[in-house]
């Protein structure tokens, strides 16, 4: 089995008591630390009409990372294509690949990311994007390709930057675009039939030979099982408040949680912690033996942690860090036959 390598999504919520401008910062500092540890990659993903996220700009802070950082890769997670004129996504990518040459990626979504009011004041072609999405793939394969490849329309500065392209998504629509066009696929869901389905039908192309998974999985990692559950009971309000409809900020952790909720959403949230990777680093551990065990080797780990504590949550990727070392492959029963 591969090494699995280590990378980061970050929404840039906003911690209760803290402003914007505070989350930004703290989207930077989280940046640098994993930049330090010798974390692959830094995504940030694209929400609109969020009161309690910043990332609605999204090239803008891929940009202001960049800048505040040395070698890790930054790109988004995903910049939502029915949100944005292709052309338009070519040239900001290609005048950051300018910038900073090798250490911009660009992941891809179909969904809005945001409600639909919203997603149609953003484009106002959106409900029709949405189906081009394959088509608009297409183009900016295009526009990052070779100059004999160009058109008419050319996104300069993108020409030929070859700023790599990952497809997101849990469906099997995605898996498929994915496979057919031989990127690297994003997975952030459980969907056993869709990882099936890419790396069935994976056609190899000029970037890949092969498929290239990466699963991006709700971590947070402490000293102990039980401090982890209560660090990940900021992350269960989280989920809750969603549910609500209120999207508030991020509250710090609390040891009467079941107090808080319903008795239906304490059990959407204890669901949610299946989904998972919570515990001590040995925990963690088993629980990334399992899920190779039921879903197959993977090439690349991708974590989101919402915890409160920014301490707190630097420690839990380094520990995050100690747990994927430790995994043992001889405890792995890969599959024997071909997907």
């Amino acid at each position: 089995m591969k090494d699995i390598k280590l990378s980061a999504l970050n929404l840039v919520p906003i911690r209760e008591g803290q402003n914007d401008e505070d989350a930004i910062n703290d989207m930077v500092k989280l940046a640098q630390d994993l930049d330090d540890l010798g974390y692959e990659r830094y995504w940030i993903a694209e929400h609109h009409n969020a009161p309690n996220l910043v990332s609605s700009a999204t090239a803008l802070l891929i940009q202001h990372t960049l800048e505040h950082t040395r070698r890790i890769k930054v790109g988004s997670g995903g910049s939502m294509l029915p949100n944005h004129a292709p052309l338009v996504v070519a040239e900001q990518f290609g005048t950051m690949e300018t910038l900073f040459p090798k250490r911009v990626d660009l992941g891809l979504g179909r969904a809005p990311g945001t409600d639909m009011m919203t997603a149609s004041a953003l484009r106002i072609d959106q409900h029709n994007s949405v189906y081009q999405f394959p088509e608009e793939v297409e183009q900016l394969q295009q526009y990052f390709g070779p100059d004999h490849q160009q058109a008419y329309v050319r996104a300069y500065p993108a020409v030929d930057k070859k700023v790599p392209l990952y497809i997101l998504g849990s469906s099997t629509d995605s898996a498929h675009l994915a496979a057919r066009k031989g990127l690297s696929y994003v997975f952030d869901g459980h969907l056993k039939e869709a990882l099936q389905i890419y790396r069935e039908l994976f056609e190899p192309s000029e970037v890949l030979n092969e498929p290239y998974v990466i699963v991006c999985l709700n971590t947070i990692v402490a000293k102990t099982d039980k401090q982890a559950e209560f660090l990940a009971s900021t992350m269960a309000q989280i989920i809750v408040s969603i549910t609500r409809g209120r999207m508030q900020l991020m509250k710090p952790p609390t040891d009467d949680l079941q107090g808080l909720l319903t008795p239906r959403e304490y059990a959407l949230t204890n669901q949610r912690y299946k989904d998972s990777l919570i515990g001590s680093e040995e925990t963690v551990r088993k629980q990334l033996e399992d899920f190779v065990n039921e879903y197959g080797e993977i090439d690349e780990l991708m974590a989101i942690s919402y915890i409160y504590d920014q301490d707190q949550q630097l420690e839990s990727y380094r520990r995050l860090q100690h747990a994927l070392k430790a995994v043992s492959y001889t405890h792995l029963t890969l599959p024997t036959t071909p997907y």
